[in-house]
């Protein structure tokens, strides 16, 4: 019976990945967006803590969300239940860009996050021709996240020590990168 179940489980999880999108976050999104916001364990390696407010959500959602350039939110069967952006630099760093990404605990483990990183590799560098790089820092105990970008194609280049300082603490972090060169996994 076991093995039936996890043939289930496979053919489950193919399914739910083949309903993966990447939407414009709206106002009209914010209970989707408190559940992942307000989560503890979602937000152990983000720069935010979690949202304690409404309020608070809805005015990160005007005053960030929408006037960035390239922000979306990871929908499965159209439901939002997480979020990726591509942050742009600027003068002599023009041809690099940050990628981040967060999703509802609920859904780790199911290659989501990977399949809505690959999403934004098969278009960014199309959309944004004057990109050559796309990078990810990732906190050394975040391995969850390190995997991820290895399954979308991305490569580890080095353990950069105290790197980063996340919530009071200096952090070791990983630098991740996918040139507009390399095989599109």
């Amino acid at each position: 019976m076991e093995g039936d179940s996890s043939r289930s489980d496979a053919k489950e999880l193919s399914v739910e990945i083949t309903k993966i999108s990447l939407q414009p976050l709206g106002l009209s999104d914010i209970d989707d967006f408190m559940v992942w916001a307000t989560d503890e364990k979602v937000t152990r390696f983000c720069t935010w803590e979690p949202y304690t407010s409404k309020e608070e959500g809805l005015n990160f959602i005007k005053d960030k969300v929408i006037p960035h350039p390239w922000f979306k939110v990871i929908c499965l069967e159209k439901k939002p239940i997480g979020a990726i952006s591509v942050a742009a630099n600027s003068g002599s760093d023009i041809c690099r860009g940050d990628l981040g990404y967060v999703l509802g605990s609920k859904y780790w483990g199911k290659g989501i996050a990977t399949q809505a990183v690959k999403l934004v590799t098969k278009n960014i560098f199309v959309e944004w021709p004057h990109l050559e790089r796309l990078e990810a820092l990732v906190d050394v105990e975040n391995v969850g996240s390190q995997r991820v970008l290895e399954k979308a194609g991305f490569k580890k280049e080095a353990v950069l020590r105290k790197y980063f300082l996340l919530k009071g603490k200096t952090r070791d972090m990983v630098m991740f990168s996918l040139l507009s060169t390399d095989p599109q996994t």
